[in-house]
């Protein structure tokens, strides 16, 4: 007769539980493979949530300046020598 399996402490237990949650069970080629989950704030992934969320200032101090979108403005000029369009300058 085979020795009785010993049961979990509650640390090791707690353990199990935490790796479960880390990674999710698939299927390639008909075998199990553990695949980590990727983190997702509200249901949506990390990535996506900083874009929506963030603002300019905070994107500029982790240095992600890609993800940053220029405000778009009207009276922007390309070169401070470039010639301003006279008709609609106050002369004062």
């Amino acid at each position: 007769m085979g020795k009785r399996k010993e049961k979990l402490s509650a640390r090791a237990r707690a353990a199990k539980r935490e790796r479960n949650r880390e990674f999710r069970t698939i299927f390639i080629n008909g075998k199990q493979k553990r695949v980590r989950i990727e983190p997702t704030i509200d249901g949506i992934p990390v990535d996506e949530f900083i874009r929506q969320n963030a603002d300019p200032i905070w994107l500029h101090q982790n240095e992600m300046w890609e993800d940053m979108q220029e405000e778009p403005t009207e009276n922007r000029q390309t070169s401070p020598r470039e010639p301003r369009d006279t008709e609609n300058d106050i002369p004062f």
